[in-house]
């Protein structure tokens, strides 16, 4: 059996990869889909395929709604869904993500440090689990395989 894992959350570095070599060296049958990573292509994506929009309003709706077709689509075809919260940006898209998911009745992991216990208090509680690490959250997908 292979789960298709959605990683939800921020762009700006590198936290997907490490999952994915984590996931690998424990041998997990994960295969990992995310939103569009490129920061550049996500907001650019609008008019790369509607064309220039009359202003930054319609640009970035344009975009909207593209990447949000693209996560709908990926994230109905997971099994599992994995939102991190980290400590450094802004986590609208990670609430708006896992709030989806859970919505979707998708078993959804909540990655979140100490830090962030009382303003994702809601969302925890809705959440499948809620956990501080990432090698935590592998721990839990391990379980379902033992």
């Amino acid at each position: 059996m292979e789960l298709t894992v959605y990683l939800a959350g921020q762009i700006h570095d590198d936290w997907r990869e490490k999952v994915t070599q984590k996931a690998n060296e424990k041998g997990l049958p994960l295969q990992f889909v995310a939103p569009q990573t490129n920061h550049d292509r996500s907001d650019d994506i609008g008019e790369a395929i509607l064309g220039e929009q009359p202003g930054k309003l319609y640009r970035d709706d344009a975009a909207s709604s593209i990447n949000n077709l693209r996560t709908q689509v990926l994230m109905q075809k997971s099994d599992i869904v994995i939102a991190l919260f980290g400590e450094k940006y802004k986590q609208w898209n990670t609430a708006m993500d896992a709030s989806t998911a859970i919505t979707m009745n998708k078993p959804t992991i909540i990655v979140r440090p100490e830090e962030l216990i009382h303003p994702l208090k809601e969302l925890s509680n809705k959440a499948t689990v809620t956990v501080e690490t990432i090698d935590q959250a592998l721990n839990v997908l391990s379980y379902i395989f033992e």
